[in-house]
């Protein structure tokens, strides 16, 4: 089966939490989304703010990783009032060197944003399937710059 690349839309405070436990979740927690992916495939979170649910703006992409098997599962978090809450996740191997970065840069790069003016209406969603280019793109802006990097100033990061 061919790899696919998938983008969750989340705020960075939720994605620092998916990637210290090595999970995904999107869309509050519903499976929908979730049952799509597979082991190897690509996952990448854009956080369009830092917190919810009004925390500065941020526009980046904030992680990045491979779906790690084929399970979907619910997760019991225990809220304030005591009852619990069964969000959906799967498990994702996080790239623990990837720093973030921001989106603009590659705005006329990307597939999903290169031909709208409109291209954050797609994200509302908050779960879209990326093309190969668009997510090698991105990784390849989140890989943390090489120390030799400082020592070229026309580098490209």
């Amino acid at each position: 089966m061919a790899i696919r690349y998938w983008l969750g839309v989340i705020q960075r405070d939720h994605v620092v939490l998916g990637v210290r436990h090595g999970f995904v979740q999107i869309n509050h927690g519903q499976r929908g989304g979730l049952d799509q992916m597979r082991e190897s495939d690509g996952f990448v979170y854009y956080s369009p703010r830092v917190s919810t649910p009004d925390g500065e703006p941020l526009k980046a992409f904030t992680a990045i990783g491979r779906v790690s098997d084929d399970t979907v599962y619910q997760a019991a978090v225990p809220r304030p009032d005591g009852a619990d809450w069964r969000p959906w996740r799967r498990s994702v191997d996080w790239y623990a060197d990837a720093v973030e970065a921001p989106i603009r840069p590659m705005l006329a790069l990307l597939d999903f944003t290169s031909f709208t003016r409109n291209w954050g209406v797609q994200l509302r969603r908050g779960f879209l399937e990326l093309s190969r280019h668009d997510f090698e793109l991105i990784r390849n802006e989140m890989r943390p710059p090489h120390p030799d990097d400082r020592r070229f100033p026309t580098a490209s990061r």
